[in-house]
């Protein structure tokens, strides 16, 4: 018979699963890393789970979690030996401007893992500076630093990017090629 705790374990485990697939696939750029991500962080949740209980939210907790397991998987040798792919997942369109959320995802992907980490956690999850300083395990003067050091990278990406398209589809306009774009 199973104890209470573990029950209440694996109804957390089991609501949380596609968030936390959600957010890790932001981090980690493929599915495969995401589920492994994901199933990293339940192991490490499995092992502290009365003190995610003890915590004043249990989801910032597991978000901590899995923030750092992918901080520290990057920092680990053979992520930097192995790439897995080189393209940014291919993901269902949500957005009517599929050519901009590609260039997102490419800018993104351009990013350090520590810089992604930031903007996912501080654009995505909505969380303020001080909750994604805790969540990283940093001060929140570092938060603040690698956000703008992420964000100017982002602007440079695509403002290139954006006026590079631009200037191609100004030019076919210009030569009386229908723009498609």
């Amino acid at each position: 018979m199973a104890s209470q705790p573990d029950d209440e374990f694996a109804a957390y485990a089991a609501a949380s699963i596609p968030a936390l697939r959600r957010l890790a696939l932001l981090l980690s750029r493929d599915w495969y890393s995401a589920d492994d991500l994901v199933q990293a962080t339940l192991a490490k949740l499995c092992l502290h789970w009365p003190r995610a209980l003890a915590a004043d939210s249990t989801d910032a907790y597991v978000r901590a979690i899995l923030v750092r397991e992918f901080v520290r998987g990057r920092r680990a040798a053979w992520s930097r030996r192995v790439s897995v792919t080189d393209h940014p997942p291919e993901l269902p369109a949500t957005a009517p401007d599929l050519d901009s959320l590609l260039d997102l995802q490419a800018a993104l992907a351009g990013l350090a893992p520590r810089q992604r980490a930031v903007l996912v956690l501080r654009y995505y999850c909505d969380l303020d500076v001080n909750q994604s300083a805790e969540a990283l395990d940093c001060s929140p003067g570092t938060v603040k630093s690698q956000t703008a050091k992420a964000l100017a990278a982002l602007r440079r990406a695509l403002g290139s990017d954006s006026q590079a398209a631009s200037a191609a589809r100004d030019s076919r306009t210009a030569k009386g090629a229908p723009d498609h774009a």
